[in-house]
């Protein structure tokens, strides 16, 4: 697979494999399966894995370490810091200092390795100084714990000020056909610093696969039953004009729906690296095919002006996630 530099020297494969919907934020998963998916992502030449404490929380990092058993030096591994929790529940942000060193120990258990080549700042923390985590991880790079430093859903002030303390490799935050905000300022941003663009969910939690439900028909243990208003009443009938685009795009090449949604991204930018979240090995072969896929200028424009600002419907988040979304 192509592979792509993310900021301060990191070469990562041009498309990385998100984990988190292997442990049940989109309904029920099977931890075989998820860990055959994994390795199915490696032997194609996937080598970025996306996971967090958060995620579970805990079990998600417990289950990609039992699948880098063997293969670790085949693996870019990134994980997430940043919140609290109580009675195996979020309960807030923490990005104190010894709360990142604490975090580090126990994800380095938890994977099963000696290292974390990107450890993010999972959302920024009102409470503590950007450029105290900045430090504190800058620390954690000499000592050979983290190799790398990533910010998410970070706003420009925030990335400049960690940036000017530790070089920051990596932007992650959502990015997609349905949800083009990063264009406005972080992109530009990104590109001016020299620091690689991670989106997630880009494919937009499944909806510009074209095979997305409405928001109601999703079970109650599927966080887009109740957590994504773009998949709401008539939020969702206005966005499936975007898949009509999408899905013609895609005739045109004889590929899927979510090749071109990936396609579109990595033609962005030369530091953009998508990482579609899948459990199932047939979902990570299509996404990684979606490199080969080469979009004309025609294909472009009809895409872009079919998401232009306005023309999608529904906020981001509902109000229960909104405050731990930055602002883009």
């Amino acid at each position: 697979m192509q592979q792509r530099m993310l900021g301060q020297g990191l070469r990562v494969s041009a498309i990385g494999l998100g984990c988190m919907s292997m442990s049940g934020v989109y309904g029920a998963s099977d931890d075989d399966e998820a860990i055959a998916t994994i390795h199915r992502a490696i032997d194609l030449g996937c080598n970025f894995l996306d996971t967090a404490e958060s995620y579970g929380p805990w079990t998600n990092e417990e289950l990609v370490g039992r699948a880098m058993k063997g293969r670790r030096d085949q693996v870019v591994l990134a994980t997430k810091f940043g919140f609290r929790f109580e009675d195996g529940k979020r309960s807030g942000m923490d990005s104190r200092p010894a709360h990142i060193r604490e975090v580090v120990d126990a994800s380095l258990q938890r994977l099963q390795t000696d290292r974390i080549e990107l450890l993010y700042q999972h959302r920024p923390d009102p409470a503590v100084p950007v450029e105290d985590v900045a430090g504190t991880v800058k620390d954690l790079i000499e000592e050979g714990k983290v190799l790398h430093f990533g910010l998410s859903e970070a706003d420009a002030e925030t990335i400049r000020l960690a940036h000017a303390v530790q070089p920051v490799s990596a932007l992650e935050s959502e990015y997609s056909l349905w949800e083009r905000g990063p264009e406005k300022t972080i992109l530009p941003l990104t590109e001016e610093l020299g620091i690689g663009f991670v989106p997630f969910s880009p494919l937009g939690r499944g909806f510009l696969t074209g095979q997305a439900r409405r928001a109601e028909d999703y079970p109650k243990d599927d966080a887009r039953s109740w957590g994504v208003p773009k998949l709401s009443g008539q939020n969702f009938d206005i966005n499936m004009r975007v898949v009509d685009v999408v899905r013609a795009t895609a005739a045109r090449h004889g590929v899927t729906l979510a090749q071109i949604a990936l396609a579109w991204l990595l033609q962005r930018g030369r530091g953009v690296v998508p990482i579609p979240g899948t459990k199932h090995r047939s979902r990570v072969e299509e996404n990684i095919a979606a490199a080969a896929v080469q979009l004309t200028a025609e294909d472009i424009t009809l895409l872009d002006d079919a998401t232009r600002e306005g023309a999608i419907a529904g906020d981001r988040y509902t109000a229960h996630f909104m405050p731990a979304a930055a602002k883009t």
